[in-house]
């Protein structure tokens, strides 16, 4: 199934480049951004296994296996704006998010580190 895009392309990448360049960029800005990685992340993982979680500003289902259809899904992975965006242009990396606590990864397909970065 082929993820329905929301958010344009160019529209997307100029929100990711303003963020890389200023990380306080206004809430528009990021949630276009975080939207579109989002989005991203789910055109190259398709699927309904993993739920991504960047709340308040969006989350997908992504990556290939059993599909979740109610409730709290098993495999989840949380996390705040600032954190996603720098996994997915690749200033952060996976390991070092979830040993610091700034990602919550619950669930055997949870763990997303072959998928990030998406950019960079």
């Amino acid at each position: 199934m082929a993820v329905r895009r929301r958010i344009e392309v160019a529209a997307g990448a100029a929100a990711v480049r303003a963020w890389e360049a200023d990380p306080q960029v206004p809430r528009a800005t990021l949630a276009t951004a975080v939207r579109y990685t989002l989005e991203e992340l789910a055109t190259r993982a398709p699927g309904r296994s993993v739920e991504v979680r960047v709340p308040p500003l969006g989350a997908v289902q992504c990556v290939a296996g059993p599909r979740h259809t109610r409730g709290t899904p098993p495999n989840v992975v949380e996390t705040d704006a600032a954190t996603w965006l720098a996994l997915a242009v690749g200033a952060l990396t996976w390991e070092r998010a979830t040993a610091d606590g700034a990602v919550r990864a619950s669930g055997e397909r949870a763990d997303l580190r072959a998928l990030l970065p998406l950019f960079g």
